[in-house]
């Protein structure tokens, strides 16, 4: 089966016009996860140019994207965003067919080369080495991350403990 990615790469017009964008975007989780045909989205600051950002984003098909991009929410966003915050921005779509998961186990070293369905991402990548039963790490899907992963569940919010008087 076939995925659709989309890659975007992002400079603001200054280091506030991000701050507000931050806010902006931290809403985004809500709405993409109620989305059909939506798996992953990561956001990240490049490592060798800090005012450019990146995303890179799967989706089941060009259609889920096109529904995304129509979305009133996505819509305003990207109305706000072109008001000024942001200066330039560079949108690179791809169909990906055959994703394969490549991993070397740092523990016993076994290498697996092996089919790998984009829309189990984090169920995959979560499994033990089946030779050693090593725990790969994994990005946790957190109100605070800049990840965002439709095919584990939101964990729920731990209670805080009410402050003492």
């Amino acid at each position: 089966m076939s995925i659709y990615l989309s890659m975007q790469r992002v400079r603001f017009s200054s280091p506030d016009g991000y701050e507000k964008f931050k806010v902006i975007f931290a809403d985004t989780r809500t709405h993409l996860m109620k989305l059909p045909g939506f798996l992953h989205l990561t956001w990240w600051v490049h490592p060798e140019d800090p005012t450019w950002f990146n995303e890179v984003s799967f989706w089941v098909n060009r259609e889920a994207l096109k529904d995304w991009h129509m979305a009133t929410y996505h819509k305003h966003a990207k109305e706000w965003a072109a008001r000024g915050a942001i200066m330039e921005d560079i949108i690179t779509n791809f169909e990906l067919t055959n994703t394969r998961l490549l991993r070397v186990c740092p523990c016993c070293g076994l290498v697996e080369d092996k089919a790998f369905e984009l829309q189990e991402e984090q169920k995959v990548l979560a499994e033990p080495c089946p030779k050693c039963d090593f725990n790969f790490p994994v990005m946790p899907n957190t109100p605070s991350s800049f990840a965002v992963f439709k095919d584990v569940p939101l964990l729920p919010e731990v209670p805080q403990p009410s402050p003492a008087r």
